[in-house]
């Protein structure tokens, strides 16, 4: 025997979809895949009681509409590009099974998804895990110590060029092309004065930090699963990060006139 949903106020409904929203908006801003979007935008609203959830999704927006006995309630929201943090999307989806087994009801959803913030490691801690990262891979490749540590020193000054432009708003495609210029303009050092014995390793090995892998992967996964749209402009922004570096790259071989691994 079904049971027959209960008929929910206008205020409550609105709120619902509200939630819905939020959550599926910061999980689109965090680097969440379409799939996982609309999954938790839906169960969320099912759990805390509509009849169906609708959701579309676009590149920077997303449109969701609600529905309980007969009424429909859509609303809109942008999604602005907020970096990628799994520990977000983990959260919000914690969020969703709560309510669903009944944990949290439209009150607690709202109070959870508010508390929810993005965690950063130290600033200092990634820059030196970056350098160490960029420098073990130089080192796999082949590089002796003084390639190591020239690959270290050009990828964490790279990083620090990175998070101040960040910081300041920049777009990222300028972001990628200026950190690229300079993490290429120091390892091609060891080029011109020939540190170490394939100093063209550390060129590189140095701006593999910039390879934009996780929206790659999401690209496919989108494209792969149905949602085009998404695949397309996720696989193009991709493309353009790519391109920025190999223009940063380029530039800086250009006034150093070393070419390197090229």
């Amino acid at each position: 025997m079904e049971e027959t949903s209960v008929a929910l106020a206008e205020p409550v409904q609105r709120e619902i979809s509200r939630l819905a929203v939020l959550a599926g908006q910061r999980l689109l801003q965090h680097g969440a895949e379409s799939t996982l979007v609309m999954d938790v935008a839906r169960r969320l609203g099912l759990a805390l009681g509509v009849d169906s959830v609708e959701v579309s999704l676009s590149a920077s927006s997303m449109v969701l509409t609600t529905l309980s006995h007969g009424r429909c309630i859509t609303t809109t929201r942008r999604c602005q590009d907020r970096g990628i943090n799994m520990q977000v999307v983990t959260e919000i989806q914690r969020v969703c099974i709560m309510a669903e087994r009944g944990m949290l009801d439209v009150d607690g959803v709202h109070q959870r998804l508010e508390q929810i913030q993005p965690m950063r490691y130290n600033r200092y801690l990634v820059i030196v895990m970056i350098g160490l990262s960029c420098a073990s891979f130089s080192r796999l490749a082949g590089g002796d110590w003084p390639v190591f540590a020239l690959t270290f020193v050009a990828s964490a000054v790279g990083m620090f060029v990175r998070q101040e432009i960040a910081h300041c708003h920049f777009n990222p495609l300028l972001n990628f092309g200026v950190t690229a210029f300079v993490t290429t303009l120091i390892s091609g050092v060891g080029q011109v004065y020939q540190i170490g014995e394939a100093p063209f390793l550390a060129m590189a090995s140095s701006v593999l930090m910039l390879v934009p892998g996780f929206p790659l992967i999401n690209a496919i996964s989108d494209m792969v699963k149905g949602y085009a749209n998404m695949g397309i402009a996720r696989w193009t922004m991709a493309s353009l990060l790519t391109l920025s570096t190999s223009m940063g790259i380029v530039a800086a071989m250009n006034v150093l006139g070393v070419w390197g691994w090229l």
